[in-house]
């Protein structure tokens, strides 16, 4: 049997099957996509692990890592004393969220003479950065659960 737009159905007692199906898809799609990491910054099974999948405490260590990126990223600047103290404690919650490339690059910042420190601070900043996209889609997401829950 062909349809209007051409396609062909080959064994309609699959519709009803194949219409539930895409009525899941449209439920769930949503929020699987707000779940997955946005670029990969973050490896949201660390902090599941972590966590046991605990939804709230999930949240918490997330607004913990959000609040320290704040706290710490106005040192994100080679000019300032104690610049190597903020990349520290960022690699450090960086590590306890599952963010392992962020804490790799701080790392290395760490390390880095103080003549190279401006692009290496930068790309401490640019890891954040995508950590934090991925912290928000991750947080809206539970969010959206609690509202279902």
């Amino acid at each position: 049997m062909q349809t209007e737009n051409g396609s062909i159905i080959r064994d309609i007692s699959l519709a009803d099957y194949g219409r539930k199906e895409l009525d899941i898809a449209e439920t769930e799609m949503p929020g699987l996509m707000a779940l997955r990491d946005l670029t990969g910054a973050v490896d949201f099974a660390v902090l599941n692990g972590m966590t046991g999948g605990d939804d709230a405490i999930n949240e918490e260590v997330l607004g913990l890592f959000v609040n320290q990126a704040g706290l710490w990223s106005v040192m994100l600047d080679p000019k300032v004393e104690g610049w190597r103290d903020g990349v520290h404690t960022i690699r450090g919650a960086a590590a306890g969220i599952g963010a392992r490339d962020l804490a790799a690059i701080c790392a290395e910042a760490e390390a880095v003479d103080q003549k190279l420190a401006a692009p290496a601070v930068e790309r401490v900043r640019d890891a954040l950065e995508a950590a934090l996209a991925d912290v928000a889609a991750y947080r809206h997401e539970l969010m959206l659960r609690g509202l279902k829950g």
